[in-house]
């Protein structure tokens, strides 16, 4: 998620500066854990990915580029975190895949992704390093899971309602219309005196037919990947201290079936220095887990 060009340097500064210390530590170990274009708006429904030339096998060393089309950002000038790190698992084809995020991803021009060391993917813009994908173990932390009737009022109660930083989001944008956005805007299930619940965000999430390839009923992984971003980022107050997501592991058990009900819970786990540490999971209407994941994410100057 940054709202114009100063904001969007920044981050990509803030992004370096962090990752760059991480990496050199067993921190950034712990911290794992902590499509192409899809169809837009007056577009038919089921536009099939045109621009994701890699097959799912890891390890193919096959050239590719991918475009994340704008309707699709988070911040105004570029990709949505979880969105494009959804793409890129994708690429990788591995069960569950860890993304971190180099600099914000930009939109509307092909990105190279190259096969690094083993089963490691590079996106690539130009000779600037965007994110880098590797295989990773499938979360092990869940969120509890939210009534259907708790999640709607936590709604209610969404953080981003006054004062969104990112209001034209593809996830949590308030300025984006139905079947354009996902409109997802998950808010505290405490109503001010629930008790151990401070730090969990819910919302309702009834995926757009839009959302669906051709002659499917489910959505796209990497929707689901941008599904369960900003849930979890909510669960810190964005609307406070701007956050932009700087890595994000997941995996995806089953995708969910558009027009139905699901419901998506995130959690904040921990926060260190400017780093905030959160859990989100998607549950089917059954009350199935279909997918989990855990993010760091980077508070930044606005």
């Amino acid at each position: 998620m940054g709202a114009d060009r100063t904001s969007t340097l920044s981050a990509r500064n803030e992004l370096a500066d962090a990752f760059r210390v991480a990496d050199r530590s067993e921190e950034a170990a712990a911290e794992c854990r902590a499509a192409a274009d899809t169809a837009g708006p007056g577009t038919p429904r089921g536009k099939p990915p045109s621009v994701v030339h890699m097959s799912s096998a890891p390890g193919n060393g096959a050239p590719t580029e991918l475009t994340v089309a704008s309707r699709f950002n988070g911040p105004s000038a570029s990709a949505n975190g979880g969105y494009i790190s959804g793409l890129l698992a994708r690429c990788l084809g591995a069960k569950a895949a860890q993304v971190t995020l180099r600099m914000p991803p930009p939109l509307d021009r092909p990105l190279k992704v190259e096969q690094a060391v083993d089963t490691q993917l590079r996106l690539l813009d130009g000779g600037d390093l965007v994110a880098e994908a590797v295989p990773a173990p499938e979360p092990d932390e869940i969120v509890d899971p939210v009534p259907i009737d708790r999640a709607e009022e936590a709604q209610r109660r969404f953080r981003g309602w006054s004062g969104h930083p990112f209001p034209t989001c593809f996830t949590c944008g308030t300025g984006r219309d139905p079947g354009d956005g996902l409109r997802l805007f998950a808010g505290p299930v405490a109503d001010g005196v629930g008790k151990g619940e401070e730090d969990t965000v819910a919302c309702v999430w009834r995926p757009h037919a839009s959302l669906a390839p051709e002659g499917r009923d489910t959505v796209p992984e990497e929707i689901v990947w941008a599904a369960l971003d900003c849930p979890g980022g909510w669960s810190s107050d964005v609307s406070g201290r701007p956050m932009v997501l700087g890595r994000m592991s997941a995996a995806v058990w089953r995708t969910p079936v558009i027009e139905r009900l699901h419901v998506i819970v995130g959690r904040l786990t921990g926060t260190t220095g400017r780093k905030a540490f959160t859990a989100s999971t998607l549950y089917g209407a059954d009350g199935a887990v279909l997918a989990a994941a855990r993010a760091t994410w980077i508070m930044i100057q606005r």
